[in-house]
C-alpha cells in the first residue's frame, strides 16, 4: 500500500472514531435529560491528519548525453544544464519538429493510450564540460540496455575507453570520390581535416549554377585544405574571374594528387595540362591564365 493510500486510511478511521463519541455522548445526554444547548463539550481533541500527496520527484540539474555505441556500451555526446520547464499538452507536443522527426522513426511519444494531460518540456542547454570527448568517451551501460535512461546517482558506468578519434565521424573517403559544396568544407569532420592537410595536387571547383569550371593546383607548404578554405571564406580565392560569383554554388573535388616535395614546375605544367584538357580557360571557363 502506498503511502498516500495509507494516510487517507487513517484519516478514514479517525473520522469514524470522532463520529462514535459524539453519538455516545449524545445518548447520554438524552438519558440525563438536557437539551441540546446544554450538550457537555466532553469529547476530547483529536488531532486529524490531513492527506498530503506524496513529495515530487527532485529534478536533476544536469542531463548527460549518449548514444548506443556497441551492445553494452554508450558514446558520450554532451552534458546539458537543465533550465526551465513548461507542460506541453498532446497537441503542443506533436507541434514540436523534433518530436514529429522522431515520430516518422518510429518513436511513439506521447502516444494516444498515455493517460496524462500533459508532459513536461525542459529547456536544455549544452555545457562545455569536456566537449573535446564527444564521440570519443566510451562508458559501459547498465542492463537492462532497453532502458533508455539512468539515474547517475544509482548506476555505476566505467569508462571503458578514450578514442584518438569520434567514433562520430565518417570516415575518410578517397580522394578521387569526394565532391563537396562549400557549406560541407565549412563542417569538415576532424578525421578529414587531419588527411587533407596532408593532400597536394590539382583540384577542380564547378559552378552549378551555369557550369562554369576552374582549375587550380596546391603544393609546397599549401596543401589543398588550405586553398579550399581561402575559397570558402573570400568566394574567390584571389581568382578575379571568381569574384562575380556565389560561393554557395561552388562544387569541389580533385583531379590528381601529387607527392608534397614535388617541384612546384612541374606541379604547375601538370595544372595547364587539366586547363587544357577541360577547357577552363575563359572565356569557356573561369581560369584567366
Amino acid at each position: 500500500m502506498s503511502v498516500w493510500a495509507l494516510t487517507v486510511h487513517q484519516w478514514k478511521c479517525r473520522a469514524k472514531e470522532v463520529a462514535e463519541r459524539v453519538r455516545r455522548t449524545a445518548l447520554r445526554t438524552a438519558r440525563l435529560g438536557l437539551d441540546n444547548d446544554q450538550l457537555p463539550l466532553c469529547v476530547e481533541p483529536i488531532e486529524i491528519a490531513r492527506p498530503r500527496p506524496p513529495a515530487p520527484r527532485p529534478i536533476a540539474a544536469y542531463v548527460a548525453s549518449f548514444i548506443g555505441h556497441t551492445p553494452g556500451k554508450a558514446l558520450f555526446i554532451g552534458l546539458y544544464s537543465v533550465g526551465a520547464s513548461k507542460p506541453l499538452t498532446r497537441e503542443q507536443y506533436w507541434q514540436v519538429p523534433a518530436n514529429r522527426e522522431l515520430r516518422a522513426l518510429g518513436d511513439r511519444g506521447f502516444a494516444e493510450e498515455d493517460p496524462r494531460s500533459s508532459k513536461l518540456w525542459f529547456d536544455l542547454t549544452l555545457t562545455e564540460f569536456y566537449q573535446g570527448w564527444k564521440g570519443k568517451l566510451v562508458v559501459a551501460w547498465p542492463p537492462p540496455e532497453r532502458s533508455w535512461w539512468r539515474r547517475a546517482h544509482k548506476n555505476e558506468m566505467p569508462v571503458l575507453a578514450i578514442l584518438e578519434s569520434s567514433a562520430l565521424d565518417a570516415s575518410v573517403p578517397r580522394w578521387d570520390e569526394i565532391v563537396i559544396s562549400r557549406e560541407e568544407l565549412r563542417v569538415l569532420p576532424t578525421r578529414w581535416k587531419d588527411a587533407m592537410c596532408h593532400w597536394r595536387g590539382i583540384y577542380y571547383i564547378f559552378d552549378v549554377s551555369d557550369g562554369k569550371w576552374y582549375v587550380g593546383s596546391a603544393y609546397g607548404r599549401h596543401n589543398i585544405l588550405q586553398r579550399w578554405l581561402a575559397y570558402a571564406s573570400t568566394g574567390h580565392g584571389g581568382n578575379k574571374l571568381l569574384r562575380r560569383r556565389d560561393p554557395k554554388s561552388f562544387r569541389f573535388s580533385i583531379l590528381q594528387r601529387v607527392s608534397p616535395d614535388m617541384d612546384a614546375a612541374d606541379v604547375i605544367q601538370l595544372e595547364s595540362r587539366w586547363k587544357e584538357r577541360l577547357h577552363t580557360r575563359e572565356p569557356q571557363g573561369l581560369n584567366d591564365n
